[in-house]
């Protein structure tokens, strides 16, 4: 009688869906990152096959759980909406997000910012925007030739795929869409909602001031035996 081997199974790769880091490192930092990723998002709200995500881990090699990144913020094009605990590139029909975000924290290092372009490279980023907001620099690479090229001037600077607009003249990072209205904070929508309230409100009470002045005009021209429908007519 023949002996038979055990088959031996491979342990099954996890894919942590976090990498223990924090999502920023001070207030203005996670302030832009949830401004941007809030904006794209409201951008391509009525667009299903637009994911956008931050602080969200990408996974871009089947088999390989150390090769990942959480980019601040991430657009995919040509990928449904829906939760995700991180962004497993194979399950994706292997799409790697096109365009990518990253705010320079204190903690950033030249080292460790090198290494992020040239991940971002590597596995297929179109475009690739970091911003400071302690020195208000932005820059930005788009790619190329197969390869990540330096944006010479990103003041005005008009993305390829997202459409929106960079400005840095105000004294911090300003982005427009293409229609023209800036991506606000959440703080900055609130106000907004409360002005056109504040607004409809006003407009409603002048609307009951003009027909409380109309009924008295009416009143008095009955009292006068004069019909006010004669005097519209």
């Amino acid at each position: 009688m023949t002996a038979t081997s055990p088959i031996q199974t491979l342990p099954e790769i996890i894919y942590p869906d976090s990498d223990g880091k924090p999502m920023s490192d001070n207030t203005k930092q996670f302030q832009l990152i949830v401004k941007i990723q809030g904006g794209l998002d409201a951008l391509f709200k009525d667009n299903e096959n637009v994911f956008v995500a931050g602080d969200l881990l990408w996974y871009p090699v089947a088999g390989d759980n150390k090769t990942r990144q959480a980019p601040d913020t991430m657009v995919v094009f040509g990928r449904p909406k829906g939760d995700r605990g991180s962004y497993k590139q194979w399950l994706e029909d292997n799409i790697a997000p096109q365009v990518v975000f990253e705010i320079i924290s204190p903690g950033n290092r030249m080292t460790a910012m090198f290494k992020l372009f040239k991940f971002y490279e590597n596995y297929g980023v179109e475009e690739y925007y970091v911003y400071d907001p302690e020195d208000n620099e932005l820059i930005g690479w788009r790619r190329t030739d197969g390869q990540l090229n330096y944006i010479e001037s990103m003041e005005g600077w008009v993305s390829p795929r997202l459409q929106v607009r960079f400005e840095t003249a105000s004294g911090d990072l300003e982005i427009y869409r293409p229609d023209g209205l800036k991506f606000l904070s959440y703080v900055e929508l609130s106000r907004q909602v409360e002005q056109a309230q504040q607004q409809m409100e006003q407009e409603r009470e002048e609307k009951e001031l003009a027909q409380q002045k109309a009924d008295r005009l009416s009143e008095k021209l009955r009292e006068m035996r004069i019909n006010p429908e004669d005097i519209l007519s």
